[in-house]
């Protein structure tokens, strides 16, 4: 599934011409192969390795797909330093060398999906190198506008392009709550589909043209399986039902993982995610809650706290309706969280720096005992 670096002449029929004749796109180019990973790479790159992008990552393995096909790649063949931090996740693409399938090193990211693990200190990959997301929620109870604003936090600050998608639509008599719920999102996409049905579904497929990288994002037993299979043509996932009493959803998805659609695009499926803590994300906050921060501009004191403040124009837009409260205050939740996190992360930045020099400096003492005899 990836595409050859060096594109083959292609065959052209009697009266046919090369300006009229329209290159089918190749192998990398369907593994979403674009420009800025081909600049990334040497002449001497180009000639020895393999770009191979990973479509699944295991306990030991990774499974990925270049030009050769699917192959899987042990983790224990990752250099160093990617065994150590820099770990691969869904959607990376790594260097292989052509003839021992060794690992050479892993390109640059276009961005990158992350959360703080729950319960952890430490953030968890979810996948890079994602062109749009489709971001579920579903027309029951299970519907929340502060969890899409999270989504959408993380999407803004990988540089996606969102869509806001609606499912369970067939089980809803009325879908008008939902969507003006949802007004407030100004030029967002919204799409409202029954997942089980391909003509419902197909404005999705825009999202998915030949190359492109997309992702589903929302909660368990929102219907991101259902889409999956429904836009692959193939029952890719297991799907389950939700609980009838609060209508929240089982996990279905057990690992991320990219799947070929028939268009040509990849969709990654991840299992769902009630907790998705945010760090470093500053920019992506920002984006989705660009209301507020042009409301901030107006108010008097440039260091206002938009509490009790005279001449706040966010608390005046409050006030007069323009603004809801709900999404105020869970911009100043998010706010806090970010802030809380990012200091966590850190503080255990700051211990690993600590622990590998207390290693270095002990194994720099035993080779120098050994020098000396003792």
């Amino acid at each position: 599934m990836s595409k050859s670096l060096i594109s083959r002449r292609p065959r052209f029929g009697r009266g046919s011409s090369v300006s009229s004749a329209k290159r089918a796109p190749s192998a990398l180019q369907r593994l979403g192969w674009k420009p800025f990973f081909q600049q990334q790479l040497t002449l001497e790159e180009l000639a020895d390795s393999e770009p191979v992008r990973v479509m699944a990552v295991h306990r030991s393995q990774l499974d990925v797909s270049g030009e050769g096909g699917d192959e899987p790649l042990p983790l224990g063949l990752l250099p160093r330093e990617l065994q150590a931090g820099l770990r691969p996740t869904v959607g990376d693409w790594l260097l292989l060398e052509r003839d021992s399938r060794r690992p050479v090193r892993m390109l640059e990211r276009t961005g990158l999906f992350q959360r703080m693990a729950p319960g952890a200190d430490r953030a968890q990959l979810i996948a890079a190198n994602i062109d749009n997301v489709l971001v579920v929620s579903s027309c029951n109870d299970d519907f929340n506008l502060s969890r899409i604003e999270r989504y959408l936090t993380l999407v803004r600050e990988a540089g996606c392009r969102p869509c806001l998608v609606l499912t369970k639509v067939d089980r809803c008599g009325n879908t008008s709550a939902y969507t003006e719920a949802l007004r407030g999102y100004g030029d967002l996409p919204l799409v409202l589909v029954n997942g089980l049905d391909e003509d419902s579904v197909a404005p999705l497929r825009d999202w998915c043209a030949t190359g492109e990288t997309v992702a589903l994002l929302g909660s368990s037993g929102v219907g991101k399986s259902t889409l999956l299979n429904t836009l692959c043509g193939a029952s890719l996932a297991v799907t389950a039902g939700i609980r009838e009493d609060d209508s929240k959803g089982r996990h279905t998805t057990r690992h991320r993982a990219l799947y070929p659609l028939p268009g040509g695009g990849l969709l990654l499926d991840s299992p769902g995610m009630r907790e998705l803590g945010l760090a470093n994300v500053e920019q992506g906050l920002a984006a989705a809650f660009d209301d507020i921060g042009r409301l901030a501009l107006n108010c008097r004191f440039s260091d206002c706290r938009h509490d009790s403040e005279p001449g706040c124009a966010v608390q005046a837009a409050l006030q007069a309706g323009a603004l809801e409260e709900r999404r105020l205050h869970n911009w100043r939740k998010l706010e806090r969280e970010v802030a809380h996190n990012n200091r966590t992360l850190a503080e255990q930045r700051a211990g690993d720096r600590a622990l590998g020099q207390f290693y270095r400096e002990v194994k720099n003492h035993a080779r120098a005992r050994k020098q000396r005899g003792e």
